[in-house]
């Protein structure tokens, strides 16, 4: 059975028992602080879980794409281990429990896909009659095939709250898979029991005291890896070996070295990587040192050094993009539609890293080299994060080099470097993440209906004050809180656009909203301070938005629409946002690209932009189905996540976004667009911003009275003004030209005066002087034109300029070929005016502090010359001296 039908077969069953089938959510979580990427089924529906929201349906079944790194040194070591894949799920939510899901499962497996009994096993944690009961008594398995195992293995868990026992169903591959021993059996760390689903109970809450409490709620939370079901469907001995799998592998076959004896643990590691590479980058993560970003990177480089290792040369990661894109492209789109994108990304990635590689591969040499030398019994982790910082190596590619060496790295070390380095950055996030809900537990179960799309004014109640994250009953005059309303027109932060200001009365009192935005489980906050008079818990309020403010905010987002579009146009369809600010006064647009938009390309979109402005088009909204809507051409974003009904903002027949933000009613309100930066932010992403409406004029008006200000100190009119100023600067050309001939010439004569400063010392030529320079070159280039006519020579040049010492020393070869040395004499004479410097024997340069005690270190120069001179004899072979 192909990947594709087991996909299929799974998601139709739970469909025909009752089921929502959901589509995939992104690998980026969603209002998750906690989650650097989803890594089980589970994890995009854990608000239903803990009830902070409620579910769609009350059973819902998805196949879910995920990436989890705790297990990567393993991939490729063993047949089932993977950084990247697909969790097919079922779960309950309040409905059916332990005897339905085991139900479901076993009919599934047995009947659906139909595994042979014989080659099946259940375990269940040991502590748990109810589920052995059921499969013993009600799936008629045998005893013997029920295996009791300890917390460790079948008991989830994940600090206080949820958690509860688990079932897992096992496949067995053969003992010729196994490791051989005789009391291998299910729970053995070999590859011959292969866990294929895990079914677990959430039936417990785990309190802070460590008490186990019975919820009300139990839920169902299953698992089943479509990579291991395909294992055994199709008759295999591990994940290489499957469809969806299995052409990568031969690919990377082909291009690797025939030459070599292939390390089948480094093509396998190669194979598995790439796929989780290039989901990751579809769903719109970028490579970088930190986050989700760093993972990554990580997922990268580890493949691109193993490649190395098996002769694959070149971008051979980003070459395979579109393999798997062919492979799983019909389920996952967003592969297809941004392959160009993702290749790109995955090739920019490569190139960096084969750039820092063979220079960080040196450094670590080096590094090894000392550790042995010094016989260290580890290696520093203070190293190994420079490693990490400097050269883009991450911890475990240098563990795994190291280990090649028979090293360790001082782990602990290493990370308390990292955790220097982002304390600030953790910091602030555990202050969000441990506040945010703790702050608005008291408004968890408030509702507000959002009106602020048809009204900027609505009657409401007030339901909840908040002073510091504690519930009050009043607020009075110059108390800073936070209101909750039963209905508002406030907008608050969200999809890049500012959140509403305005006021909220109640009678003669007044509350001023400085900011709106949501709590952590969605309710909308109004946040100000109360300006006159008390509001009371239950009073009846007007609440009313700053108009103005708001209809700047709606022309800079439709105004965002239209660059979006805009920029796909003109720069390719490859261009997605990657993040923005709706401000009434300016927007900024984040936005995959991999290099500077040329000045030309810039124009040419702000030009778009305005034509359609011009065109005045009808922007409507509607609501129809995601798939409905991505079916009509609208874009959706990388990192969003979209409920099953979807709202659409249609700008004329130009444009569809899915977004829930408030909007012009036509383009022609927005008025006038104008770019004002652009700037790259980080890899393959490029940052533009701009202004609209009132503040774009502003911007112009302004432009044009500088040109106006400057035509003016310049005797001529505007549109002169080009003309008149490349006139002046050839004029300048000119001037600069001649002032440099003319300082040639005064340099001659110069030279012909400091040549008549000339002493011999032993048999030397030494000229020490103070000399007129604005800079190091003019000394330079005095120093030169001395050389020219004079052989046999020591010459040091000292200058004043701006209150600093500048200092230029040579000396001629036949000179230095008698052991005196002008980097030696002018690092001499600089600390003798604060300073320092160096070079080589024949040329040197120094700088100082203290340009009083120039003359008195000119003088020394003789004596330098002498002293070296002396030296240079007493070295000399067979002079008696030191040898």
């Amino acid at each position: 059975m192909q990947s594709n039908d087991i996909r299929a077969m799974f998601l139709d069953y739970f469909a025909g028992k009752g089921h929502l089938v959901m589509p995939s959510f992104s690998l980026i979580p969603q209002n998750d602080p906690t989650l650097l990427l989803i890594g089980a089924g589970m994890a995009p529906l854990k608000p239903y879980f803990t009830g902070e929201r409620k579910p769609p349906h009350p059973r819902v079944a998805t196949c879910q794409k995920c990436v989890r790194t705790p297990d990567i040194e393993r991939v490729g070591r063993t047949g089932r281990h993977a950084t990247f894949f697909e969790m097919l799920g079922n779960f309950s939510f309040g409905d059916y429990f332990k005897e339905g899901a085991i139900t479901y499962a076993w009919e599934l497996v047995t009947q659906g896909f139909r595994l042979p009994q014989e080659r099946l096993w259940v375990s269940i944690y040991e502590e748990d009659e109810e589920a052995f009961a059921i499969w013993h008594n009600q799936i008629g398995l045998p005893a013997e095939r029920i295996v009791r195992l300890g917390k460790k293995d079948n008991f989830w868990e994940i600090g206080p709250g949820p958690c509860g026992p688990c079932s897992e169903i096992y496949y067995d591959l053969g003992p010729e898979v196994g490791c051989g021993r005789e009391d291998c059996a299910v729970g053995c760390d070999c590859d011959r029991y292969l866990e294929i689903w895990n079914l677990v109970f959430t039936q417990y809450n785990l309190e802070p005291s460590g008490e186990y409490t019975v919820l009300k709620q139990k839920n169902i939370d299953t698992g089943a890896g479509l990579e291991r079901l395909a294992v055994a469907l199709q008759g295999k001995k591990n994940f290489f070996e499957i469809d969806l799998i299995q052409p990568l592998y031969q690919h990377f076959h082909a291009l690797a070295d025939q030459g070599k004896r292939l390390d089948q643990t480094a093509l396998r590691i190669v194979t598995e990587h790439s796929r989780g590479i290039a989901f990751l980058v579809a769903d719109g993560v970028v490579p970088s040192n930190e986050g989700r970003g760093y993972v990554l990177r990580r997922l990268l480089r580890r493949a691109a050094r193993y490649g190395r290792l098996i002769g694959l040369e070149g971008n051979f990661l980003a070459g395979a993009v579109p393999l798997i894109a062919d492979l799983m492209g019909t389920t996952y789109p967003e592969l297809v539609e941004r392959q160009d994108y993702i290749t790109q990304v995955v090739q920019i990635e490569e190139n960096r890293f084969h750039e820092t590689l063979a220079q960080g591969m040196e450094i670590l040499e080096e590094y090894m080299a000392t550790v042995k030398e010094e016989g260290r019994p580890a290696f520093p982790g203070s190293w190994a994060f420079k490693l990490y910082d400097t050269y883009g190596f991450p911890l475990d590619l240098t563990e795994e080099i190291l280990a090649e060496h028979g090293l360790k790295v001082e782990r602990e070390s290493f990370q308390e470097n990292l955790a220097r380095q982002q304390s600030q950055a953790r910091a602030a996030r555990s202050r969000i993440e441990q506040g945010g809900r703790k702050e608005y537990k008291a408004a968890e179960n408030l509702t507000t209906v959002f009106t602020g799309y048809e009204t900027l004014e609505e009657e409401a109640q007030l339901l909840l004050i908040l002073k510091e994250g504690a519930v009050v009953e009043q607020a009075v005059q110059g108390e800073a809180v936070e209101l909750f309303l039963e209905r508002t027109p406030f907008y608050a932060e969200a999809g890049g656009q500012v959140g509403d200001t305005g006021v909220i009365l109640a009678g003669p009192s007044r509350f001023i909203v400085e900011n709106t935005v949501f709590t952590p489980a969605g309710q909308i906050v109004h946040r100000g301070r109360v300006e006159e008079g008390t509001f009371t818990a239950g009073d009846r309020v007007v609440a009313r938005v700053e108009e103005g403010r708001r209809r700047a905010i709606c022309r800079s987002h439709t105004a965002t629409h239209l660059l979006h579009r805009a920029l796909q146009e003109r720069l390719g369809g490859h261009v997605n946002q990657a993040g923005s600010l709706v401000a009434p006064d300016r927007l900024r647009f984040d936005f995959t690209h991999f290099a500077a938009p040329s000045r030309e390309e810039l124009r040419a979109v702000e030009e778009r932009v305005n034509q359609l402005i011009r065109q005045n088009l009808p922007i409507s909204v509607y609501h129809t189905t995601l798939q409905e809507a991505q079916q009509q051409g609208a874009m959706a974003l990388f990192t969003e996540k979209y409920e099953s009904e979807v709202r659409v903002v249609q700008t004329g027949d130009y444009s569809r976004e899915l977004c829930g933000g408030t909007h012009a009613s036509a383009t022609g309100e927005i008025g006038l667009f104008k770019l004002v930066s652009e700037e790259g932010i980080g890899s393959g992403i490029r940052r533009v911003e701009a202004l609209t409406g009132q503040e774009a004029y502003r911007a112009a008006a302004a432009a044009s009275e500088r040109l106006e200000r400057m035509a003016q100190i310049l005797h001529t009119t505007e549109s002169a003004l080009e003309q008149k100023l490349e006139e002046l600067l050839q004029e300048n050309r000119t001037l600069q030209k001649t002032n440099q001939q003319l300082r040639q010439q005064l340099a001659g004569f110069t030279v012909k005066d400091l040549l008549s400063r000339v002493e011999k010392v032993e048999g030397i030529n030494v000229l020490s002087t103070a000399v007129e320079a604005e800079d190091m070159d003019s000394l330079r280039m005095l120093m030169d034109r001395i050389k020219e006519r004079l052989s046999g020579a020591v010459i040091v040049l000292g200058a004043v300029h701006q209150g600093k010492v500048l200092l230029v020393g040579a000396a001629t070869g036949d000179v230095v070929a008698q052991g005196i040395r002008a980097d030696t004499i002018i690092s001499r004479v600089a600390r003798q005016v604060g300073g320092g410097g160096g070079g080589r024997p024949e040329m040197a340069q120094a700088g100082g502090k203290d340009p009083d005690a120039l003359p008195e270190a000119l003088r020394s120069v003789a004596g330098l010359v002498r002293q070296q001179k002396e030296e240079a004899l007493l070295n000399k072979p067979g002079s008696g001296g030191r040898s």
